[in-house]
C-alpha cells in the first residue's frame, strides 16, 4: 500500500487537494490528522486532562464559557470543550515563551495522534486499499516522511495570497494573529524545496496560486503518475504476501531516511556559504 503524505501550510488549499484526493475518480481514503487531533483531545480524554493541568492556571478562558447549553462540568460530565482560539494565543508566534509552549502542546497530541494513525493505516491495508493519504500539517516535523512513497507539498509562492485566504477564511483573526498562525509552521516554500529535493516520483509540489481548476489538473495529473509507479496489482501483492509488504515498506523507510540525511547535508552546506 502506497503512504502519500499530503502537507502544506495554513492556507495553502491542502484541505482542499485532501478533498479532491477522496473523491472519484480518486476515492482514495484519507487519514487527517487535524480531525484526529481533535479527537485525542476531547473531554475526558487523557490529552484534554493533560492540556488543562498545563495550560489551565495561566489561561482563563482555556474552556469555552458555561452556557445554559454547556454545563459547568461539561454536557457529559467530563468538561467543556477547548476553546481552540484562546489555545491558539498561547502557542501560534515566534517568541521563545510561545515556541515553549508549543513543544508542550505538541508533546501531548502528537503520541495521541500517532497511535490513532497507526490504526487507521491497518485497518486500510486490510481492506485492500493500493494508497492511503497521509494528511498531516507536520509531516517533515513529526517524521511521517519517513514512511511516506510519496510527498505531495500543497505551496504558494506568493506570501501575500496565504495571508489574504487566511483572513478570508478566519474573519475573526486580526492581521498580526493570523501572521503568528503563518510564522509558527516552517515556510512552505521550504517544505516546496524539500518536497522536491527528494527527486522525481518520490516528491510532488501542487503550486496553488491558480484556480480550483489548475489544482485539481494538477493533482490529476499527479496522481496518475504515482499509479504507474504503484499499480493495483503490486498491492494486491503485498497483501497477499505480507513479507513482500514488510520488505518494501522497510525499503521505503531506508531510502527515505538518506534522502532526509542529503537534505540535511545541503541545509548545512547552504549556511556555510552565508
Amino acid at each position: 500500500m502506497l503512504f502519500i503524505g499530503l502537507t502544506g501550510s495554513i492556507a495553502t488549499g491542502k484541505s482542499t487537494v485532501s478533498t479532491i484526493l477522496s473523491s472519484a475518480p480518486h476515492s482514495l481514503p484519507i487519514i487527517d490528522a487535524d480531525i484526529l487531533a481533535r479527537k485525542v483531545v476531547e473531554p475526558g480524554t487523557s490529552g484534554y486532562n493533560a492540556i488543562v493541568k498545563y495550560f489551565g492556571p495561566t489561561t482563563a478562558d482555556l474552556l469555552v464559557p458555561a452556557t445554559d447549553k454547556m454545563p459547568v462540568n461539561g454536557v457529559d460530565g467530563k468538561g467543556r470543550p477547548l476553546n481552540r482560539l484562546a489555545l491558539g494565543r498561547r502557542v501560534f508566534g515566534d517568541s521563545e515563551e510561545r515556541k515553549k509552549d508549543r513543544n508542550v502542546l505538541n508533546g501531548i497530541v502528537h503520541p495521541a495522534v500517532r497511535r490513532e494513525v497507526y490504526k487507521a493505516i491497518l485497518r486500510y491495508y486490510a481492506k485492500g486499499c493500493w494508497a492511503v493519504v497521509l494528511d498531516i500539517p507536520l509531516l517533515f516535523e513529526s517524521g511521517w516522511d519517513k514512511l511516506s512513497g510519496v510527498v505531495m507539498v500543497v505551496a504558494v509562492k506568493d506570501p501575500e495570497v496565504q495571508m489574504k485566504r487566511l483572513m478570508a477564511r478566519d474573519p475573526h483573526l486580526t492581521r498580526e494573529d493570523a501572521q503568528n498562525r503563518v510564522r509558527s509552521q516552517t515556510d512552505v516554500r521550504l517544505k516546496a524545496k524539500r518536497c522536491e529535493a527528494r527527486g522525481k516520483g518520490r516528491g510532488v509540489v501542487v503550486w496553488n496560486d491558480g484556480t480550483k481548476a489548475e489544482l485539481r489538473a494538477n493533482v490529476d495529473a499527479a496522481l496518475k503518475e504515482m499509479r504507474r509507479g504503484s499499480p493495483p496489482w503490486w498491492n494486491w501483492m503485498c497483501l497477499v504476501c505480507p513479507p513482500i509488504g514488510v520488505a518494501a515498506g522497510v525499503w521505503v523507510y531506508w531510502q527515505n531516511i538518506n534522502i532526509n540525511k542529503r537534505w540535511r547535508e545541503m541545509e548545512l552546506n547552504e549556511k556555510s556559504k552565508l
